[in-house]
């Protein structure tokens, strides 16, 4: 497969697909756009009138057994992640799975055992692990800075974001025949924002600092603010802080200190939509220097497709975010909500079972 491109079907033509995936697979260097799926006809036609893929379908098993299809992007509702990954990997397609992987630490473990041993690709779509400065820190981290001593990162949505993303990204189209979860996804706000924008804070921490194994969360709801403070220890005995704000008054933020026998790492991310690098800064106290990465290629989007299409066809080890990570994750953000919700005790998130709707809040 590396002398040609994968060929990759994108199921969902909802808004991340159509803000983020379809323009990534088209401008990938190594990854065709062969394939589109939605149940809903109109929406279908109008998305790939834009996008032009070879090939259109309103049935997922139709996709699934086109033999010309390589690979799967699952750009659907959260609930729908892991039953529709299965169903690809069963039909022996790679797939890239949209963050957060699933509902529940049980289904996402079944979808794990059931892999098995099976030489098939699964990603997880943290695509910031693809940004030049993040994967410059990682790097750092790993070979240079020696014993992490502690580690902060924060995450903060702006009350403006949409603002921005409306004018970065394109029209999102729309359509009353999409099928929905029997659960509005957004219909339980705390949770829904955990799930989606913990994830990503989850990510960033366990990429950088490795995983953690003791988490400790206060959580507040004020002036339509929900606040996650967690501190939690790593497994090599590093303590952290992790902070998620759904929204500030004021601008997006998001970032990582990270503090090292050897050196410190500082990095500062721009809202994801600018394909920006971030600006990070890694400090090497042998010869007292700071080096940063320009990072003049930042599209994480595009360059997830091409990790993953890389990956496939055996010209790069995964760099991306396993269905271990894509678990681990998930484990981490049911300890936080299982803190906050006992008063802030230690949770170890390897204990952790079911998913975050079992958990009742308590503000």
């Amino acid at each position: 497969m590396a002398s040609r491109l994968v060929r990759i079907g994108v199921l969902g033509a909802g808004p991340i697909a159509q803000a983020a995936h379809l323009d990534a697979i088209r401008k990938a260097h190594n990854a065709e756009l062969y394939a589109l799926c939605d149940a809903a006809a109109d929406l279908l036609e109008r998305v790939a009138a834009i996008h032009q893929p070879t090939m259109c379908f309103t049935s997922f098993d139709e996709l699934l057994a086109d033999p010309l299809v390589d690979a799967v992007v699952i750009a659907t509702a959260d609930a729908f992640h892991v039953p529709l990954a299965q169903r690809a990997l069963a039909a022996g397609k790679h797939v890239l799975i949209e963050k957060p992987l699933g509902m529940t630490i049980e289904e996402c473990d079944a979808l794990h055992h059931w892999l098995g041993d099976r030489r098939l690709v699964v990603q997880i779509g943290h695509n910031r692990r693809f940004d030049p400065g993040f994967t410059a820190a990682q790097h750092f981290v790993r070979h240079e800075l020696g014993a992490v001593l502690a580690m902060k990162a924060w995450y903060h949505d702006s009350a403006f974001r949409y603002v921005m993303t409306d004018n970065l990204q394109p029209p999102i189209i729309t359509s009353d025949h999409r099928i929905q979860p029997s659960l509005a996804p957004k219909g339980d706000r705390p949770r829904y924002l955990l799930r989606t924008h913990g994830s990503h804070l989850i990510d960033t921490a366990r990429f950088l600092a490795g995983d953690i194994v003791r988490v400790q969360a206060q959580r507040r709801i004020s002036g339509g603010s929900h606040c996650w403070f967690i501190a939690v220890t790593f497994a090599e005995g590093a303590p952290g802080h992790l902070e998620l704000i759904v929204p500030v008054q004021g601008d997006f933020e998001e970032g990582f200190q990270i503090f090292g026998e050897h050196g410190s790492v500082t990095g500062r991310l721009p809202l994801v939509w600018h394909h920006r690098s971030s600006h990070v800064e890694c400090f090497r106290a042998a010869d007292r220097t700071y080096q940063r990465v320009l990072g003049e290629d930042s599209h994480t989007w595009r360059r997830q497709i091409e990790g993953f299409a890389a990956t496939i066809n055996g010209s790069a080890a995964q760099h991306g975010a396993t269905l271990g990570d894509g678990i681990a994750t998930l484990r981490v953000l049911i300890a936080v909500a299982e803190s906050a919700a006992r008063g802030g005790c230690a949770v170890d998130p390897a204990e952790m079972s079911g998913g975050l709707e079992r958990i009742a809040e308590s503000d």
